[in-house]
C-alpha cells in the first residue's frame, strides 16, 4: 500500500504546487514539505526543482510519479476486489472533481449523495467553474475527472457523453414588453443579459446564432454576469432577455418568477460530458464514478 508521504508526493506532483497540494489534502503547506522531503532523504535525491512561486519534477520525481500512478492503479484496484468479498472493508479513497456551474448546482448533488452511500469511505472535492475553467484545470492536473457542457473541444482530452438539456430563453414573469415568442431577428433589438465568456450556455448560444448568421457582438447585451444564480437573481428583477439552462430555472418557471420566451428558429441543445486527460480513462476509482453516474441517469430517464 501507498505511505501517507506517497500520497502527498502525488499530490505535489499532480499539481506542481505545495500550497495547492496542502489545501486538497487540508495540511499546512510546511507539513506537505517536511514528508516530501523525507522522501528525498530516503531515496537520496531531489523529487522537484524548487522554481520561485512554482515546482518542476526533477528526472527522479517523473520516475517515482508514474511508478506510483501505476502502483494507486492496482491499489484501487484490488481495494474493489476486495469490498467485494469482505464487506467489512472500507479503504479511504480521495477523489477530485471538477465541473461547470450547472452541473454542480443542478445536475451532479444527488449522484454525490448516492454515490457516497454506496462508496462511504471517499473523501470528495467538488470544484465549481466554468466550463473553459475545468478544461484548464485538468490540464493543468488540478482535477483528474471534469464535467463541463457545450463545446470545448481539445485534442489531448477524452469525452464520454452524460446528458444533453436545453438552453431556454427566459424573463421576469412581471416584464410586460417581450412576448411569448420570438424569432432570432428580434433579438437585435431586445436587450440580452447573459453569461461570462467561456461558459458553456454561452458557447451554445452563439453556436445556434451562427446558424442563423447572427454575431452575439451585434446584438445589445446589457450585461455579463458570472454564473448562473447570479445572471437567473438579475433577470428576475430586469427587463433583459437571459438564456439560461432548464435545468436551472425549473422552479422559476413553475412557480411563475419567471417566463419562458420561445424563440423559433434557435436550437440551443447542449451536451453534459465527462472529461478527462487522454490514457487516464480506465484510471481508478474515476472510471467507477464515471459509471455511475451514467447508471444513475439512466434509471431516472
Amino acid at each position: 500500500m501507498l505511505s501517507h508521504a506517497h500520497e502527498i508526493f502525488l499530490e505535489v506532483a499532480r499539481q506542481l504546487s505545495f500550497t495547492k497540494a496542502g489545501q486538497t489534502l487540508f495540511m499546512s503547506q510546511s507539513a506537505v514539505s517536511k514528508q516530501v522531503k523525507a522522501l528525498e532523504e530516503h531515496y537520496k535525491t531531489g523529487l522537484f526543482e524548487r522554481l520561485g512561486n512554482s515546482v518542476a519534477l526533477t528526472a527522479a520525481g517523473a520516475l517515482l510519479y508514474q511508478k506510483l500512478l501505476a502502483a494507486k492503479q492496482l491499489q484501487h484496484e484490488l481495494h474493489q476486489q476486495f469490498a467485494a468479498v469482505s464487506p467489512g472493508f472500507a479503504p479511504q479513497v480521495r477523489m477530485v472533481i471538477g465541473a461547470s456551474t450547472t452541473i454542480s448546482l443542478y445536475v451532479i448533488p444527488p449522484v454525490l449523495s448516492a454515490y457516497l452511500q454506496r462508496y462511504p469511505g471517499t473523501q470528495l472535492t467538488l470544484k465549481n467553474r466554468n466550463s473553459e475553467n475545468i478544461l484548464k484545470a485538468l490540464l493543468e492536473h488540478e482535477i483528474d475527472l471534469g464535467i463541463i457542457e457545450g463545446i470545448h473541444k481539445v485534442s489531448n482530452v477524452t469525452y464520454t457523453p452524460l446528458l444533453t438539456d436545453e438552453v431556454v430563453a427566459v424573463c421576469s414573469a412581471r416584464h410586460p414588453g417581450l412576448p411569448d415568442e420570438l424569432v432570432a431577428q428580434d433579438l437585435y433589438h431586445t436587450p440580452l443579459a447573459l453569461r461570462e465568456q467561456g461558459s458553456g450556455t454561452l458557447a451554445v448560444l452563439e453556436q445556434a446564432l451562427a446558424e442563423q448568421n447572427i454575431k452575439l457582438t451585434d446584438l445589445p447585451v446589457k450585461v455579463r454576469l458570472g454564473g448562473t444564480e447570479a445572471l437567473k437573481n438579475f433577470v428576475r428583477v430586469d427587463t433583459c432577455l437571459a438564456f439560461l439552462p432548464r435545468q436551472a430555472v425549473m422552479k422559476e418557471l413553475a412557480s411563475g418568477e419567471l417566463r419562458e420566451v420561445i424563440i423559433r428558429d434557435l436550437r440551443m441543445v447542449r451536451h453534459f460530458d465527462f472529461v478527462q486527460r487522454k490514457g487516464t480513462e480506465n484510471n481508478l476509482p474515476y472510471k467507477t464514478f464515471v459509471q455511475f453516474t451514467k447508471r444513475y441517469y439512466s434509471k431516472q430517464a
